[in-house]
């Protein structure tokens, strides 16, 4: 067996009422023979064209001659370096497939300039970028592209023998690439971003960087027939229930990877499970945590914990007292890949959700174009403090004047059900160590806190932000740019570009009522120690 999966508690309780249902319901076989009509009749027209994920494994089976066949080429041409454009869904399965397999990827995620101009340094003779969109109009995609073009050209390297391209067929870079004479792999268009893991999305970076793609597949197709068949041992039924048929629903869903082989799971199933809930005012709330985190000594009623492992049932076995009421899984990255993708489908049922549109992704997207086009003067600072300029929403800025106090009163905007997220728009290559925060901020808080690196957030559990519970409160942190980069053709930088991505995002939070605290870093290197001592409770007063 490929996966396994061991509940207990209120998931076990959940598994247990929920699943005779759905095996009596047909869920599973429906969702594999692409049933559209089992979200509801609202869900049937975009379910319809985004299914194409249960026969993933097929589809792509003839890719994996080509991807192989076109890395050793380049190979052959002395390029040993594969770079990464893409969001969301178009990075992060490769960011989980690579890291697990050992092998380099760079993810070029951002539009943060010194992000940008990190990647183009590093090795861009020797270096080929995909540039992956399944749009195929993703702005950051297309500044990245526009970016590596003029780079390439201008150190004597033609661009066609560089530049790979992933989308969908018929978009608007699938004709435009084409025309350019690149490399195009279209991808089944009849998978959502966030589900294509295992189309070309998935497979063309990182059968380029070196996975060992075939072996993704076979793992995923080891555990298909057992996804496939209505009956109670259904590992996509089991943890579909465990996540979304909990009573009272525990609707925070914490994710540790511990002892597990595979690495950054937690980031590539955040988007799968935050994109496909959250709306309607409902949705799961995936939290990354690690085997430390303040959450697990809270007893927080609302938030479940699944555990990554390497052998659920040993897992269980040995440490049943520690982990009592938490979901333990196991198994290989494909088999992990396609049992979530059943169990949030499965989610989504329960939930009486779509999961597969993102209704309120592209609001963010549309303001940071309206600030683009109009730049209007940045909003003053409520008030500066050991370089740190602070904004935000009135009932968090109006009567603070330090960042300890702002931060407080950010934190008092929490409810009994609240979350904080962290939303940090920096270099996060210059500024890994920002991540650190989140343990801070969730002492502090005492209740789930996520941490996402902007803007690639926006294309994962940015949904959830607007269109789920209206129970979290915002902490962003942005960053002044110490060396902004030109996007070829485009009347903007990309230090302009990240900014209005923050800005924009932060008057649709703002618009949709909930608190947002902005920490903008004059200079973050020097900055950070001020910013941790606000947020740390243990240098809060009594």
């Amino acid at each position: 067996m490929t996966f396994g999966i061991h509940v207990s508690g209120a998931a076990e309780e959940a598994v247990r009422r929920v699943v005779p249902t759905l095996v009596g319901d047909m869920v599973a076989s429906g969702i594999t023979a692409q049933d559209a009509a089992l979200w509801g009749a609202d869900a049937e027209h975009e379910a319809g064209i985004r299914l194409g994920w249960t026969e993933a494994v097929t589809v792509s089976r003839p890719l994996v001659a080509e991807i192989i066949a076109l890395r050793d080429e380049l190979r052959a041409a002395g390029v040993d370096h594969i770079v990464l454009g893409g969001m969301g869904g178009s990075s992060l399965a490769p960011e989980v497939i690579t890291r697990t397999a050992g092998v380099e990827l760079t993810i070029l995620d951002s539009t943060e300039p010194g992000q940008v101009l990190a990647a183009l340094n590093d090795r861009l003779k020797t270096s080929a970028i995909v540039i992956s969109s399944k749009s195929g109009s993703t702005l950051e995609t297309d500044s990245q592209r526009r970016t590596y073009e003029k780079a390439f050209t201008d150190a004597g390297i033609d661009p066609r023998e560089r530049i790979v391209v992933v989308t969908d067929p018929g978009s608007p870079l699938d004709a435009s690439a084409r025309e350019a004479g690149y490399r195009v792999f279209n991808a089944d268009p009849n998978v959502g971003g966030r589900y294509s893991a295992l189309t070309a999305f998935g497979l063309v970076p990182s059968g380029l960087a070196g996975a060992d793609i075939d072996e993704l597949l076979n793992e995923a197709e080891g555990v298909s027939l057992e996804l496939a068949v209505d009956n109670e041992e259904n590992p996509g039924l089991v943890l579909g229930a465990a996540i979304a048929g909990t009573n009272p629903r525990r609707d925070k869903l914490g994710i540790i990877a511990d002892g597990t082989h595979i690495v950054g799971f937690a980031d590539w199933a955040e988007q799968l499970i935050a994109e496909s809930t959250g709306k309607l005012g409902t949705g799961i709330l995936p939290v990354v945590l690690d085997t430390l985190a303040p959450e697990l000594s809270e007893n927080l009623p609302d938030l479940q914990i699944v555990r990554l492992v390497e052998n659920a049932e040993a897992h269980h076995m040995l440490r049943s007292d520690r982990h009592e009421g938490e979901i333990l899984v196991s198994g290989s990255l494909g088999a992990q890949i396609m049992v979530w993708e059943y169990a949030v489908a499965v989610a989504g049922r329960l939930l009486g959700i779509n999961p597969f549109d993102q209704p309120d992704v592209e609001s963010a997207k549309v303001a940071a174009r309206g600030l683009l086009d109009n730049r209007p003067e940045p909003q003053p600072a409520a008030f500066v403090a050991e370089g740190i300029e602070v904004r935000g929403s009135d009932s968090v800025v109006s009567a603070a004047s330090t960042l300890d106090g702002v931060v407080g009163r950010l934190l008092d905007q929490l409810g009994d059900d609240g979350y904080v997220a962290i939303q940090a728009y920096v270099d996060r290559v210059a500024l890994p160590e920002l991540a650190n925060i989140r343990d801070l901020i969730a002492a502090r808080a005492k209740r789930p806190v996520t941490f996402g690196w902007g803007p690639r957030f926006l294309h994962s559990t940015g949904q959830f932000h607007k269109g789920g519970p209206a129970v979290g409160v915002f902490l962003q942190i942005t960053q002044d740019v110490t060396e902004d980069l030109e996007i070829p053709g485009r009347p903007f930088t990309f230090g302009q570009l990240i900014k209005a991505q923050a800005s924009g995002d932060a008057g649709v939070l703002a618009e949709h009522g909930r608190p947002v605290l902005t920490l903008n870093l004059t200079d973050p290197a020097a900055n950070l120690v001020p910013l941790f001592a606000a947020v740390n409770e243990s240098d809060q007063p009594e």
